[in-house]
């Protein structure tokens, strides 16, 4: 009998990809990544596992390989972590009749303009957009709008490319950015502006239409919206849970998500919960860590049980508070040691210490997700006491980064 194996296009190269490899392992699948460069994941080398160079931009490529694999495997399943590709995934499922999302719903979701559009028909509460494609356009919007407004890339996701423009030069700045040749788009130049709505942030993480947890999340300093911290559950009353709840599944039905894995941004303002973006896809990062922390529930592993057609298990084994924090730079340089990450990892209730960056190398800022050069991550039986662990810990790392023009670079 053929050995059954789990597909992956691509993957998030900090450690998520690692954590669905080893989840298809212990379901007893044979995990296969396909990419257009397999080197880029260095846990495929380091563990021998199996990685395929293929065009991942090409659905024929993509059909033609895995039709290949299919004369020495039996295909259970096809997924991927990462949000370019979901669309292509969903393709490929229905091409080789396996569970998968809608390609046309994750579509449409993925453009965040049309995203929009449908929550605002279906009367989600959003915060006030327009789609612009060049400098006067964003300039007559802003003005529509009222500053301060919020400037992205209408398709995209790790907050690349996003920016809080408090005024018109910032404004300017930020256009000229996007407009020029820095900002890599995966798709023809489209660009949203939008209200900037305050308030602080929740994250509904959802199986199918189930709405399994909600987090909170800070970022840190304005004009960026890079992660600082998140926890899992948010220390939310029952009624705002269900209110957070409600939005969730309108915003399901508004844009046809009614399969797999998703989750949905929100701030709480004066109307209660504004959404802020729908994401089709399972929460990256530390996420699937945390919600494990705290409710005993392997999100990665249910997600793949869902794409071989098995039913997955969302009963919580425990509820515990699950936190990280997350060392950002806070200027460009060069990285010098990092102490003290033992000392951290022997605090009780520390469940992980994790360093993206080795130390002497040269940091430069992009203002998204990749600013983050390592986390802590904390859990105990409450709020006030994983805090009190983090704190603790991440005071004991000790790290620094040298401007450049102090290097004489």
């Amino acid at each position: 009998m053929a050995r059954r194996a789990l597909i992956l296009i691509e993957s998030d190269p900090t450690g998520t990809g690692l954590l669905f490899i080893q989840a298809a392992e212990r379901l007893g699948l044979h995990p296969i990544t396909l990419s257009a460069d397999p080197a880029r994941y260095e846990y495929l080398e380091a563990a021998k596992y199996e990685g395929i160079r293929v065009d991942t931009n090409s659905l024929a490529s993509l059909i033609r390989e895995c039709s290949l694999l299919g004369a020495t495997y039996n295909i259970a399943g096809i997924t991927s972590s990462l949000e370019a590709f979901y669309a292509t995934v969903g393709k490929l499922c229905r091409h080789f009749d396996l569970p998968g999302p809608n390609p046309t719903s994750i579509e449409r979701c993925c453009e965040k303009f049309t995203q929009r559009q449908l929550l605002a028909e279906a009367s989600v509460p959003v915060p006030a957009y327009r789609l612009a494609a060049n400098a006067a356009d964003i300039k007559s919007a802003a003005a529509e709008i009222g500053l301060p407004v919020v400037l992205k890339p209408a398709v995209g996701a790790g907050s690349c490319g996003v920016r809080l423009c408090r005024n018109l030069d910032e404004l300017t700045e930020h256009t000229t950015y996007l407009l020029g040749e820095r900002h890599i788009w995966r798709s023809s130049p489209g660009i949203l502006v939008e209200e900037f709505v305050q308030g602080p942030l929740y994250g509904a993480n959802i199986m199918g239409n189930e709405v399994f947890t909600i987090g909170a999340a800070e970022f840190g300093p304005p004009p960026y919206f890079v992660f600082r911290k998140i926890t899992h559950p948010a220390p939310l009353t029952e009624k705002e849970h269900q209110r957070i709840a409600d939005v969730s599944l309108s915003c399901l039905r508004a844009l046809g998500l009614d399969w797999g894995p998703k989750n949905i941004e929100f701030r709480w303002t004066k109307r209660g919960p504004v959404v802020i973006e729908v994401n089709p896809r399972l929460t990256g990062g530390v996420g699937p860590q945390l919600v494990q922390l705290a409710h005993g529930v392997d999100l990665i592993t249910e997600h793949i049980k869902l794409v071989t057609g098995d039913e997955c298990d969302l009963r919580k084994r425990h509820s515990h508070v699950a936190a990280a924090q997350f060392l950002v730079a806070d200027r460009d340089g060069t990285l010098g040691c990092i102490d003290g990450g033992a000392q951290a990892a022997a605090v009780p209730g520390v469940a992980e210490i994790k360093f993206y960056v080795e130390p002497h190398t040269p940091i430069i800022r992009k203002g998204d997700y990749r600013d983050a050069i390592g986390y802590v991550i904390t859990a105990s039986p409450s709020h006030a006491e994983t805090e009190a662990i983090l704190q603790r810990a991440f005071g004991l790392i000790r790290w620094s980064i040298t401007p450049f023009s102090a290097l004489g670079i």
